[in-house]
């Protein structure tokens, strides 16, 4: 089955306090790189984290029901209509989303979420990304 999405990324940037802070990239053949930067693994996190390394580069094929998963909800917002930028920029220290996809056609689209808030559709494939950090095979290569 051929995706019309040939790379699928999501960034999660900082916030004031312990928001996860990582970047995911999904090929269309299901291969995937997490790069774990902090609050990713620790269940009590703390503002000491950011001065230790980052957490490592991770790579994984993502599970076929899950990857479909992500087809159906990249398809259910029609990504290509979206804003590019959402969000309420006088307010400060929330973090940031970056989504960008890349089309088999050959075009791209890159939608900026400031507070992650952007639409409640918008918000589950945001958290179906930060499930995935927790629920496929991860390999440390880095």
């Amino acid at each position: 089955m051929n995706s019309k999405y040939d790379v699928i990324e999501y960034e999660a940037t900082p916030c004031f306090g312990f928001c996860p802070v990582f970047k995911m990239t999904i090929n269309a053949d299901k291969t995937a790189v997490f790069e774990a930067e902090h609050f990713n693994f620790s269940e009590r996190p703390s503002k000491d984290e950011f001065s230790k390394p980052r957490e490592g580069t991770f790579k994984g094929t993502i599970k076929q029901e899950d990857y479909n998963k992500l087809i159906s909800l990249l398809d259910g917002l029609d990504v290509k209509n979206l804003n590019d930028n959402y969000g309420e920029k006088n307010v400060t220290d929330l973090p940031s989303s970056h989504l960008r996809i890349k089309f088999a056609d050959g075009t791209s689209k890159h939608v900026e979420d400031y507070g992650k808030k952007g639409s409640e559709k918008l918000s589950e494939l945001y958290q179906f990304f930060e499930d995935l950090r927790k629920n496929q095979q991860w390999t440390k290569v880095n």
